[in-house]
Parts: structure tokens; sequence; C-alpha cells
């Protein structure tokens, strides 16, 4: 299992949460979701255990806004 990058209970039928928010609510929302959610793992991994895990949590987020960014920009 990877807690990263797919996290199975994230994902439900084959199809990611994130990509269901982003159905719902919107691209624009999504993005602002990625960067709180980033910054939520920065800003607390120095108080994990795992502080490896949240930095590359916090990447994979900014990954995903890079993504849906460039998506725009096409």
């Amino acid at each position: 299992m990877d807690n990263v990058n797919h996290p199975a209970h994230y994902n439900v039928g084959g199809i990611e949460c994130v990509d269901v928010m982003e159905n719902v609510f919107g691209r624009d929302a999504v993005m602002n979701f990625c960067l709180c959610n980033a910054f939520k793992y920065m800003f607390r991994c120095e108080h994990k255990q795992n502080k490896h895990e949240d930095i590359e949590k916090a990447v994979w987020y900014l990954n995903k806004w890079i993504s849906l960014n460039t998506e725009l920009v096409k």
C-alpha cells in the first residue's frame, strides 16, 4: 500500500477522492485545497514521528496543484 501517492482509503471503486472533488467543486477549489493541504503537512511534520512521509504528502499536493494549473494553461 502506498500511503502517499494512492492511499487505499482515498480510492473507492477505482476513483480517487481528489478527482471526485474536482468534478463536484471545480478545479479552482481543488487547487486551493491542494495548497492548503501542502501547507498543513509542512506545518505539522516537525511534530510527527514520520516526518518524511508528511513531506512527501506535501509534495504530492504541490504536484497535483501543478498538474491542475498546467491543464489550465494549455
